[in-house]
């Protein structure tokens, strides 16, 4: 079978499972999602050593130290994997939720209630977990799923869907509901979304070039999960100790992450007091500091930064640092470079920070925390699918709502269109 016909008939497959999956219980989902975790419990002496080879392949191709923490899988991800599958499972089934209803004058009742979107492609890179999230996610709000992750992922991949597919299999959800692309040719994606009717929306997760060629070429709608340029900007009236704890965390908890934080903008009123010890940690965890040049007369050794390097989504441990003289700039700043994704500000002012949430156009914004937080397990969501920049349908984190459409219905006693 050639790749073209290999893709449809994945996709075929899905589209098939969708019906039957939509109609299912939620019981039976969720027995489902809970033998699905146990299976990664189960399966992770198997799912490390096929991620081990992964991360050789990685290792000898040159990929950066924060892209491989990313790749790698260990006991404690396979067990957050399975912890986010039976936290899905324990959230409210969206589906047949009755959003709304209402009376008309002629005496009909109208309303709109949650229905599953049919079958979802995904296409992601990097992350292992992307597999685990979005099967559970998906078969929870009642989607298929087609996989395809990247190819430096492949071996952890293929082993997670065949897996969560078994596991699913048990508790009698139709066969096809999670589909996976077992090709690293990036032809298939091509393929995948050129399949119009078959697959009903696509959701891209990885790096710019990914998201351009999809969004470019795809027939099919799309909901974005684009770069994050997050900023975290530190006013005057901030707590400094509350500042620095904020800042670190979002540079360097993960760096490998959309929601890490790539600028740091500083109020002047504080860059002395702020700037000098936040460095000191910074440089102790291996980051790389690129200032403006009030922040290298603090910082004297720090490189100055440029103009291509506040558009620039490092994934990596890099830092711009920019001292601004008023909240006004801060946000003018986040205005021109930011993607859109995660802004935070620090501050005790309530004056500044009401206007930090309202002005500032990003999927989450944050006060008095660390953009890191931009999550779907944080924010009690069970797991995301991603987190979309795109303004319709879907942004931020999504979960399962996010992951359903409505259809109206109508009860009515024999009322004819006059």
């Amino acid at each position: 079978m050639d790749l073209s016909a290999y893709v449809k008939s994945q996709a075929q497959k899905a589209k098939a499972a969708a019906r039957p999956l939509a109609a299912l219980t939620t019981a039976v989902k969720n027995r489902a999602l809970l033998e699905m975790a146990q299976g990664l419990s189960e399966e992770s002496p198997r799912l490390l050593r096929e991620n081990a080879r992964d991360l050789e392949a990685a290792s000898a191709s040159g990929l950066s130290s924060a892209l491989i923490d990313r790749l790698r899988l260990n006991a404690d991800r396979i067990q957050a994997m399975a912890d986010g599958l039976r936290e899905v499972a324990a959230l409210p089934d969206p589906v047949g939720e009755v959003v709304k209803m209402w009376r008309r004058p002629n005496g009909m009742t109208v309303g709109r209630v949650r229905v599953p979107i049919g079958c979802i492609g995904m296409i992601y890179e990097s992350r292992p977990n992307v597999t685990a999230d979005s099967a559970g996610l998906c078969l929870k709000s009642g989607n298929t799923v087609l996989l395809r992750g990247g190819s430096e992922a492949i071996h952890s991949n293929r082993t997670i869907a065949e897996v969560l597919t078994k596991a699913s299999a048990k508790s009698g959800i139709p066969e096809g509901a999670i589909a996976f692309l077992d090709s690293v040719d990036r032809e298939a994606i091509r393929e995948m979304i050129r399949l119009e009717g078959i697959v009903d929306l696509i959701i891209p997760r990885g790096g710019e070039g990914l998201m351009r060629f999809v969004v470019e070429y795809s027939r099919i709608p799309v909901i974005k999960h684009d770069k994050g340029l997050c900023h975290t900007y530190v006013d005057e009236a901030a707590d400094l100790k509350m500042a620095e704890a904020i800042a670190f965390n979002a540079k360097v908890q993960r760096p490998a992450t959309c929601n890490a934080m790539e600028t740091l903008l500083v109020h002047e009123a504080v860059d002395k007091l702020l700037l000098p010890r936040l460095a000191e940690r910074l440089r102790a965890s291996g980051v790389e500091i690129r200032g403006c040049p009030r922040t290298r007369a603090i910082l004297p050794d720090v490189r100055a930064v440029s103009e291509e390097d506040f558009h620039t989504e490092y994934l990596d441990l890099i830092l711009n640092v920019k001292v601004v003289q008023s909240f006004e700039e801060a946000l003018e700043h986040i205005a021109a470079y930011g993607s859109q994704h995660s802004e935070a500000i620090v501050t005790r002012d309530y004056g500044r920070a009401q206007r930090f949430l309202r002005e500032v156009d990003a999927a989450a914004v944050f006060v008095n925390a660390s953009t890191r937080l931009h999550d779907g397990y944080q924010f009690g969501l069970g797991a995301e699918i991603g987190i979309s920049t795109t303004r319709i349908h879907a942004r931020g984190a999504m979960g399962l709502e996010e992951l359903t459409s409505t259809k109206f219905i109508v009860y009515g006693e024999g009322q004819l269109r006059e």
